[in-house]
């Protein structure tokens, strides 16, 4: 994640705790670039991206402003696209507690389809996983994962039932590139009727994702499957800054 991603989070993350409240002054950009030891620059993206979301607004002359609303006061604020932190770093910070079921843990041969996303042989040891997340104990998000054995060592069920990015960025030490995500809209299978109670006409929203670290290769290939009135996504669009 770059530096700037970082400074808006955590100053995002003061806003709603209170310490900048409404209508006060955000500290000066000098101010801010003296505390994370940043450039000027950097600082100047992390509040574009603030702006953007409707949280602040700047004024040539007259400082920033901490706002009374933003986009991201709604429930999907947290699930933004062009993230990759995993859904327990999503709730760090959220009062409803996020549990995980594990339904299947393998390793296996991947078929043609799913070797191709990891970018492996078929003949390629790979971990299958598939976890329910609950939230205080309601189905949520039921998970199909992917993931190279040889690229996540030790991997096992108490990780599953705590955060695998934790895992892959504290004790694996990886560094992620990027993603690709694909949406559609589906329909239950067997699965989703069993794990997420949803009905034969009750439409899903399928993230297809594969993660990719920093020398290119893909560490993750997964498909999360919503029920249409759990949970949405969100996309800030921050190229210009």
């Amino acid at each position: 994640m770059p530096k700037y991603e970082e400074i808006a989070n955590i100053l995002r993350d003061r806003i709603a705790n209170g310490v900048y409240p409404v209508d006060s002054m955000l500290p000066i950009q000098s101010e801010l670039s003296k505390e994370f030891g940043v450039s000027r620059m950097t600082i100047k993206k992390a509040v574009e991206i603030l702006t953007i979301e409707g949280l602040i607004f700047s004024k040539q002359g007259n400082g920033t402003r901490v706002l009374n609303s933003s986009f991201w006061d709604k429930e999907d604020s947290k699930f933004r696209l062009n993230n990759y932190n995993g859904l327990s770093q999503d709730f760090k910070n959220d009062d409803r507690k996020l549990t995980s079921q594990i339904i299947q843990f393998a390793v296996e041969f991947p078929e043609a389809e799913i070797a191709e996303r990891l970018q492996v042989e078929v003949t390629t040891p790979v971990y299958k996983i598939i976890r329910l997340r609950l939230l205080d104990e309601k189905p949520y998000v039921l998970e199909h994962t992917y993931m190279p054995c040889d690229l996540v060592p030790g991997l096992d069920e108490s990780i599953l039932l705590q955060s695998i990015y934790a895992y892959l960025w504290d004790e694996l030490n990886l560094k992620f590139a990027g993603s690709y995500r694909h949406i559609t809209a589906e329909k239950p299978d067997e699965y989703d009727k069993m794990y997420l109670d949803c009905q034969n006409d009750d439409p899903l929203l399928q993230v297809e994702q594969v993660v990719y670290l920093e020398n290119g290769r893909p560490i993750e290939y997964s498909r999360s499957r919503n029920r249409f009135d759990t949970r949405g996504y969100s996309l800030l669009d921050v190229k210009n800054i």
